[in-house]
């Protein structure tokens, strides 16, 4: 078997992998082959799997595969491989970032008669996302189990506590290729001191989101009570947000906002993919202070900072 399965595996493999080239793994599988991942349980058949490595190779188009090692067995072979690719396309998701990955993973084959029955992978495409900083938050959209005392909460009720939260008010920047985006956010917040970390969260259907993924740092700029106007422009669709705008760029280019309260620039560590949104974690590499007195939002509705009654 060693003669002549190990060559099979590896050529095949390499054929549907690197070269787009699916049909060549009708020849290892039998009838009712199913594949398996240890990582989130999903269980897909033949067709499955050659959809997956088509939506792979359409995200990450120069993947290269270098099988490292195969074990066999009595009735079993063990792969070990690794793989690398360009992030150029959308993927799951998340929008291209031009980075490049490589991960590495093992496929446990289950044979039969010669051919491979089951497969059980240690690897699925999220891999590849963890490979360049992009994780989903695992359960945040998982149903109550069988039997458990579980009731959604009333999306009203959730609108209602939101609007007794008063935060300040942000516009966070970035560039795609020599063009500034931005948004308007106030869902900002400090993580940490030492080391200085940022988060902030954005909307995957905000048309800054792609720009994100393409970036390695992003600005957050703090507005002040004379900036209602770039507040309105920022929450807008304008198809050139920064046209009206005095900015100036920070230290790796990020759009900071002339006139701002504070201004800061952070270097993306981490994106956390939440069903409608991602959190971006950050590490702050350049801040700005001003005398400005920061604009205060409530309930859909802006105040002047320096109004403030102390209790």
């Amino acid at each position: 078997m060693q003669q002549t399965l190990e060559p099979l595996i590896t050529s095949a493999w390499l054929a549907a992998w690197d070269k787009g080239d699916l049909d060549a793994l009708d020849g290892l599988v039998a009838p009712g082959y199913t594949r398996t991942s240890k990582a989130t349980g999903a269980t897909v058949d033949l067709a499955g799997l050659k959809s997956e490595i088509a939506g792979v190779r359409e995200a990450f188009p120069d993947l290269r595969t270098t099988v490292d090692d195969v074990v066999e067995g009595d009735g079993t072979v063990a792969v070990f491989w690794t793989s690398t690719g360009s992030h150029t396309n959308e993927y799951l998701g998340v929008p291209a970032t031009g980075l490049t990955v490589q991960t590495r993973g093992s496929n446990i084959l289950i044979l039969e008669n010669g051919k491979i029955l089951t497969e059980s992978v240690t690897w699925d495409g999220s891999e590849l996302l963890a490979g360049l900083g992009i994780r989903p938050l695992r359960g945040i959209a998982t149903p109550a189990s069988e039997g458990e005392d579980f009731l959604e909460l009333d999306p009203d009720l959730m609108k209602s506590f939101n609007r007794q939260f008063i935060t300040g008010v942000t516009v966070v920047t970035t560039k795609e290729g020599d063009t500034p985006k931005g948004l308007a956010a106030n869902s900002y917040c400090s993580v940490s001191l030492e080391p200085p970390l940022v988060l902030v969260c954005v909307q995957k259907t905000s048309s800054t989101y792609s720009a994100l993924f393409s970036s390695s740092h992003l600005g957050i700029n703090i507005l002040g009570t004379e900036q209602l106007d770039t507040v309105k422009v920022f929450a807008s669709k304008a198809p050139n947000k920064f046209a009206e705008l005095n900015w100036h760029e920070g230290p790796n280019g990020s759009p900071l906002l002339d006139g701002s309260a504070a201004s800061l620039e952070a270097e993306i560590q981490e994106r956390f993919q939440a069903k409608t949104h991602t959190v971006f974690i950050c590490r702050v590499r350049h801040a700005e202070t001003s005398n400005t007195t920061p604009m205060v939002y409530k309930a859909g509705r802006f105040f002047d900072g320096a109004e403030l009654a102390e209790l």
